[in-house]
């Protein structure tokens, strides 16, 4: 892993325009845009929450993703995972990815990791980031990402989404307070669901990778209150959205 990353000081020209829907944000405005820009952010899983996660941070500037996947594009990928396309179908779902947001903003510094990271590959390139996203279907990486974020002590944003339903929930370990991963979840069990066997509608998954999206742009530009402590849960059915307060638990084996 070579960083050759070299912050700017300002904005150009052609980024002024391309951004100025972002700078017109008295939330954002110049230098969040700048810092944004500045960002490093890895991104766990190219796939129905990686998509649109993928694509808004590109879109919004961001100015060096690192995207980890060691899956293949297939059609049944399709109906959901709106970073893909029939012309890249047995591609690597990172070489995928890396065609369209290349394409959408060639700004952008790619990190293509092609393969699926186990703890210690979370922790070698999450080195240098200043967020991790996951957009996996299985709680064994969540709970790895957790462990090594509160470790680097970054921020961690995780989703996921199955059936008509998702959740989303952030664990900003910059702050010492921050409950993890392992506060909501404790039990240590990895959920068998998952799209494959168990379906998904297509902008259910992308609705919860776009709240991601937002809470990571958030977090970098360093503006509003981020789910922190708080558990945002989507039912499609009725289109409901509920919110969950959550702490830190002493008996944590994690951060407790």
């Amino acid at each position: 892993m070579t960083d050759q990353h070299q912050a700017a000081t300002e904005l150009t020209d052609e980024q002024l325009l391309r951004y100025s829907r972002n700078i017109l944000l008295p939330e954002v405005d110049v230098a969040g845009q700048l810092a944004l820009v500045n960002a490093r952010v890895l991104v766990l899983g190219a796939g129905g929450l990686g998509s649109p996660i993928l694509l808004y941070l590109a879109a919004a500037g961001v100015g060096h993703i690192r995207l980890a996947d060691g899956d293949v594009v297939d059609e049944t990928n399709l109906q959901r995972q709106i970073v893909h396309g029939m012309n890249t179908l047995g591609q690597p779902k990172t070489e995928s990815a890396r065609q369209q947001l290349q394409a959408l903003n060639p700004d952008v510094q790619l990190e293509c990791i092609e393969q699926a990271l186990d703890e210690a590959g979370i922790a070698h390139w999450a080195q240098g980031c200043d967020a991790v996203v996951i957009g996996t279907d299985n709680f064994s990486s969540r709970y790895a990402a957790n462990r090594v974020c509160k470790q680097l002590g970054i921020p961690l944003v995780s989703g996921a989404a199955i059936g008509l339903s998702g959740q989303v929930s952030v664990f900003d370990f910059r702050d010492p307070a921050s409950p993890c991963f392992a506060c909501l979840y404790p039990d240590g069990q990895d959920e068998q669901l998952n799209c494959s066997s168990s379906g998904v509608l297509g902008p259910v998954v992308g609705t919860i990778g776009c709240v991601q999206a937002t809470e990571t742009l958030k977090l970098l530009a360093g503006f509003g209150q981020s789910l922190t402590g708080q558990l945002l849960v989507l039912d499609a059915m009725d289109m409901s959205w509920q919110r969950f307060r959550f702490h830190r638990q002493p008996q944590c084996p994690v951060c407790g």
